[in-house]
């Protein structure tokens, strides 16, 4: 599916492209969203299940928020690349070398991809929503990540891992 689609979900198999769509489509959303009801509680549901009736995205908005505020957050990562590097001494020097040339520029490549969508935000190509400033933060984490991992990759073919 597509940010576009009547459903506005996005298609997260494509990251390259997700992004710009996530922010696109936050920005057109932005536009599309009632003012938020009084903030008592039998309002808030009122207009929840008034919007959930009309069919409107809108109305996510306030299950969203409960979900953020509460409950507690897993911290858990699972980053394949670092996972796997535990069985770095079974490869030749020659093969982790290359192996790790290739992760070091994969990671660079997605980082700078990430930064030009950042850059696109920050020229104000995606508009000025509350929803896109917070597309804008996390794609600030998706590049320090990446350039990190960069980073790693070139840290550890500096270190000489194999002869132990």
């Amino acid at each position: 599916m597509r940010a576009d689609s009547p459903s506005g979900a996005l298609d997260l198999a494509q990251p390259e492209e997700a992004g710009y769509r996530a922010l696109a489509h936050a920005d057109r959303q932005a536009g599309q969203h009632r003012a938020e009801p009084d903030a008592r509680p039998d309002r808030v549901e009122a207009f929840r299940r008034a919007s959930l009736d009309r069919g409107e995205d809108g109305a996510c908005h306030w299950v969203h928020r409960a979900e953020l505020t509460s409950g507690e957050v897993d911290h858990t990562l699972r980053v394949e690349p670092l996972l796997r590097s535990v069985f770095f001494w079974l490869m030749t020097p020659e093969e982790l070398g290359a192996h790790l040339d290739r992760e070091a520029a994969y990671f660079r490549a997605l980082a700078a991809k990430y930064r030009e969508l950042a850059e696109a935000k920050d020229r104000g190509d995606f508009g000025h929503s509350p929803q896109t400033q917070s597309l804008r933060i996390a794609v600030e984490a998706g590049i320090r990540i990446n350039e990190a991992l960069a980073d790693w990759a070139e840290w550890a073919k500096a270190t000489d891992t194999a002869s132990g």
